[in-house]
């Protein structure tokens, strides 16, 4: 499989494929295709469903078979990117819920706990993340811009709830209270941080979807006139 990633805020990510090789995805990511691709919905067992449900995704997968050379596109449904990522043993990877778009067969999507209740109740992410295993090229998807920081033995830093994109299994994350009654109630930063300590690369995203929900609330008419 070759991939090319195109566009701008609403990227997609074209995938060649040759005759036999899979792709699978979640329901709606699919944008165009050639017509040899051959699309089978499958659940996986109740086990598989509900675990996929629990960490933000659909409980059926959709499967992608070229019957023959062929092309198909993925495409976000948020403005941001979409980040290539080559998942193979000892290189896993955890994620927010609903990041992942599309994968080669060989890569397993899973339900990830957070071993912390407080994490679970008043973390960003919540007590359900995604783990990407297996081997194979991964497609995620990316709320705004990424950037990206390798976190040392013992490293840490400080994220706003809602902008962790993903880490590595290596990195610890947990939840700490902002200090100061006066800084809770007026700084506008929320209650809780989320704190990442390495080692470990950690993901982070700039305009998390649930901060622009936040945004536009206001606006938002409710009632009839």
């Amino acid at each position: 499989m070759r991939y090319e990633i195109k566009g701008g805020s609403f990227p997609v990510v074209v995938c060649q494929m040759e005759s036999g090789e899979q792709m699978i995805t979640e329901k709606g990511s699919m944008v165009w295709m050639s017509p040899n691709m051959q699309m089978d919905t499958r659940g996986g067992g109740l086990g598989k469903m509900f675990s996929r449900a629990f960490s933000g995704e659909s409980m059926f997968q959709n499967i992608y078979t070229a019957k023959g050379a062929g092309m198909i596109a993925f495409g976000s449904s948020f403005p941001g990117q979409i980040k290539a990522l080559t998942i193979a043993p000892g290189r896993e990877m955890i994620l927010q819920k609903s990041a992942f778009l599309a994968a080669e067969s060989g890569v397993e999507l899973s339900i990830h706990f957070r071993k912390s209740l407080g994490t679970g109740f008043f973390g960003g992410e919540g007590f359900i993340m995604q783990r990407l295993s297996g081997s194979g090229t991964a497609f995620v998807e990316i709320d705004g811009s990424l950037m990206e920081y390798t976190l040392q033995s013992g490293q840490q830093i400080v994220v706003d709830t809602g902008n962790v994109a993903g880490f590595e299994p290596s990195v610890r994350m947990e939840i700490r209270q902002v200090p100061g009654l006066k800084n809770m109630l007026l700084g506008g930063e929320g209650l809780f941080n989320t704190i990442l300590t390495g080692p470990g690369q950690v993901w982070l995203q700039t305009m998390p979807i649930c901060n622009v929900a936040s945004s536009i609330r206001p606006y938002i008419p409710t009632g009839s006139n």
